[in-house]
């Protein structure tokens, strides 16, 4: 799915200079983002976790369970984002179904990537 189309017209985009913190690890969760210029890099604690750019979405795990930030989000680049709040949310997935495919791919990438730098196997362990 293309997000840059679907958002080119947005009227909720936002800038940020670069290194400037979009959001922090263990804020209150509003929006989520999508990226339509410049890079992004999301850190867990202190470390770079993964450097995202345009086309790509942040924040949506925090939106989708409504629970604080994972991770922090900052900018490495002059950024535009567009921020999707909740109501946005759930209008896309009800009218554009594989954005909520999407945006289901995207969490389960970024669970394998940690899972694989973790030294984890594939996959998440059982709970017991």
């Amino acid at each position: 799915m293309n997000l840059l189309n679907l958002f080119a017209h947005s009227d909720k985009v936002r800038e940020f200079q670069a290194n400037a913190t979009i959001f922090a690890e263990g804020a209150p969760r509003d929006v989520m983002y999508v990226v339509l210029e410049g890079e992004v890099e999301l850190r867990v604690g202190s470390e770079v976790v993964e450097v995202t750019g345009p086309g790509d979405l942040i924040g949506e795990m925090a939106l989708i369970d409504a629970k604080p930030r994972s991770a922090t989000a900052r900018a490495k680049s002059d950024c535009r984002l567009v921020a999707v709040d909740e109501r946005q949310f759930l209008f896309l997935v009800h009218e554009h179904p594989f954005f909520a495919l999407h945006a289901m791919r995207v969490l389960a990438d970024r669970l394998r990537r940690m899972n694989a730098k973790a030294g984890s196997p594939q996959g998440v362990e059982p709970r017991r």
